[in-house]
């Protein structure tokens, strides 16, 4: 009840561009072109049960469909991120294999829908949390947050993560952090490219918005494109990948964002992104 009112009063507030959606275990709030996802379950460190992942299928679904979305923005209530399945409900039989199949489908859409994807990360991040920051583009954190894929600890393989993590840090460091189980800081993973920006335990919200608002100054259609080729980068061969690229660069220079860059550079001023 509290949150549909705060919603309403917010709705005044920013006009008809806002809305939100009522879940469980997650609130989201849309003020075009950005929406907002904050795991809410912080009694228990945003830990994910099968509700949750029900819920973050049908919002993946629901944002990746709308077209007056751009920019996608991820974080966790409380002291955490997200520490991934519910270990509790798991061991009293209340998740089903069902489970894997929606949330891998909603990382999947966030990592190839056409806008762009941004964690806030503190606190932990381990099991599907650091998955899904793994399927995310941008992926900013406090130094000390703690990272990890412990599945291996539950006698689980640690989801998709078997497939991302190695592309960002390498084979070595994957097999060792997915074998192990063992967990790194923040500052450690973006040593080693985990984590593409750090932000201060004390205004990490505030700075965070300032990234945001750098990613937000160049999100093209040609930068969504760009998003879309690099998911093909480690797949294809040269031939299919250049053909790929003049397709897409051709709906590049066909959109109206690319009229707009044009303009901006004729007129010397930023581009306004419509």
């Amino acid at each position: 009840m509290e949150h549909k009112l705060m919603a309403q009063a917010k709705k005044l507030y920013f006009g008809e561009d806002f809305m939100a959606r009522d879940y469980e275990t997650l609130t989201f709030e849309k003020e075009a072109p950005r929406a907002r996802i904050t795991f809410n379950r912080p009694d228990i460190l945003n830990a994910v049960a099968m509700k949750g992942a029900q819920e973050l299928d049908d919002l993946a679904r629901y944002i990746a469909e709308d077209e007056n979305v751009r920019i996608v923005t991820i974080s966790g209530g409380g002291r955490a991120f997200s520490t991934g399945i519910d270990l509790k409900d798991l061991a009293g039989g209340k998740i089903d294999n069902s489970y894997f199949d929606l949330w891998d489908r909603a990382l999947r859409r966030f990592e190839t829908m056409d806008k762009l994807v941004l964690c806030l990360v503190h606190g932990y991040a381990l099991g599907g949390g650091l998955q899904l920051c793994l399927a995310a583009d941008i992926r900013v954190s406090t130094p000390s947050a703690k990272l990890g894929l412990p599945a291996i600890k539950e006698g689980l393989i640690p989801g998709l993560g078997t497939l991302r993590l190695a592309r960002y840090i390498g084979l070595g460091r994957a097999k060792r952090l997915i074998i192990t189980g063992e967990m790194i800081d923040a500052q450690e993973g973006e040593r080693i490219g985990m984590i593409d920006y750090l932000v201060s335990e004390e205004n990490a919200e505030a700075e965070f918005e300032e990234i945001v608002d750098k990613i937000t100054s160049v999100n093209s259609k040609g930068c969504r494109l760009s998003k879309q080729m690099l998911q093909n980068c480690y797949d294809l061969e040269f031939e299919a990948f250049f053909s790929l690229y003049k397709e897409r660069q051709s709906h590049a220079t066909n959109s109206d964002d690319f009229q707009e860059a044009m303009a901006a550079y004729r007129e010397n001023r930023p581009p306004n992104w419509s």
